[in-house]
Parts: C-alpha cells; structure tokens; sequence
C-alpha cells in the first residue's frame, strides 16, 4: 500500500490553499495550516483545522467540506500542466511500482487524498498503472486516516474473495502518521526519508527505513517482512 503524497510525489500544499481560499471566500495568503495535523492527514481533515485557523467558524468550516471537492478538483484539472511541473515523482517511484508488480504483489494506496484528488495525481504521471485502485483508501472514505485501512479491508475481501492478511501488508510512507496508521491496522510500514529524518521516523516504529525509492532495495525489504511472516 502506497502513499501518495511525500512518497511517490513531493508534496506540495497549493492546490490545498487555492481550494481552501476558494471555498471559504479568503485571501490565499490567508490561509494558516497548522503544521502539526497537515503531513500524514486526511484531506477533510486538514481544511477543517485549517479553515478554523485562518479565521473561519467551525460551523462554517464543516459547511465548507460540501463544496470542497468539487473546487479543488477544478483547480487541480486547471493546474495539470503545473502539477506536471513540479510534482515529478520521486526518482525510483515509476520503477519501484513496476518492479513490485513484476514480483507479483497487489498494489493500491493508503492515502489521505481525496480519491478523485488521488486520481489526478496519480494519472498524470502514469503512477497507477499497476495500482488497484478499487481497493484502496483515500482520504474520502473518512476523516480519520486510522478508519481507512478498514474500508481497504471490505473492498480486498469483496474483489478478491478473501480476508485480508495484516500480517502480508506493507506501507511504504513517508510521515509520521503514516507509520502510526500502518501499526494501528496491523501492517508492516517502510519509511522513506523525503521530507522527515530517520532519526524522527525511528521513535514511530517502522520496519524499515529508506532513504529513496531504490527498487533494489524495497523488494529486498518487502520481501523480508513478507518472509519473516510467512515463517513464524
């Protein structure tokens, strides 16, 4: 299960305060994340906290979500080419995919962006090609991020026919909260170093630690965690 955000791509706050400033009627440069509950988060999430913080009621914040999406989805398809700029995905990220199709895993997301948010990011750099993105879970399915691995669990068991085994999952991510999400449902999690030090990833627990997307270097970890469950 992939990440998206920080993991596969740089992550970049833009299309979230064009969205929020739009939504809310606000300058953009009066939008306030706080830090704190943005990397690893649900989209909905973040406009809450950040809608309260730059200002807004959170009467008027949780009347926003209705409208939300649809905003940021327009100025996401109006900034592809600038998406497409600056958003490159991480060297490695094309190549890690393919070659853990090749291995013959399943692949999906578990990611705080909105599905159709998702969509975008993914498609257009052609990253969800070997993605099945009918299992996975987004940050539209609930507010809660721990609450998405469950909704990977139904969707597994309905397409695949069976259970899903925790103990054969790995994440790879990038944050924090990723890795706290991944041990609460059970799963193994690999971190990558992008945007958060090793030495701040190591109190979370994570199996692993990486420093890019080194295809190498991820199936030889996946395969480990995977073979290590599979003997005891």
């Amino acid at each position: 299960m992939w990440d998206v955000d920080g993991t596969l791509i740089p992550a970049d706050l833009r299309w979230l305060r064009r969205a929020i400033a739009r939504t809310y009627a606000i300058a953009e440069n009066a939008v306030n994340f706080p830090s704190k509950t943005v990397h690893g988060y649900t989209d909905e999430s973040i406009v809450i906290d950040t809608a309260v913080a730059s200002g807004i009621s959170i009467l008027e914040a949780e009347d926003g979500i209705a409208r939300f999406e649809n905003i940021l989805v327009s100025i996401m398809n109006d900034g592809i080419s600038e998406l497409k700029r600056d958003q490159a995905p991480y060297p490695g990220a094309l190549e890690s995919i393919l070659q853990v199709h090749e291995r013959g895993y399943t692949q999906t997301v578990l990611t705080g962006n909105l599905r159709s948010a998702a969509d975008i990011k993914l498609r257009s750099f052609n990253l969800d090609q070997h993605l099945d993105l009918r299992i996975g879970g987004f940050g539209s399915d609930d507010r809660d991020r721990f609450q998405l691995p469950t909704a990977i669990g139904r969707r597994y068991s309905r397409l695949y026919g069976r259970e899903l085994d925790p103990s054969r999952v790995v994440v790879v991510g990038d944050a924090p909260n990723d890795i706290s999400c991944a041990r609460h449902a059970g799963f193994h999690v690999v971190a990558v170093t992008h945007r958060t030090q090793a030495d701040e990833l190591k109190p979370y627990g994570p199996d692993a630690i990486l420093e890019s997307l080194d295809p190498v270097k991820l199936i030889s970890t996946i395969d480990a965690l995977i073979s290590r469950t599979s003997m005891t």
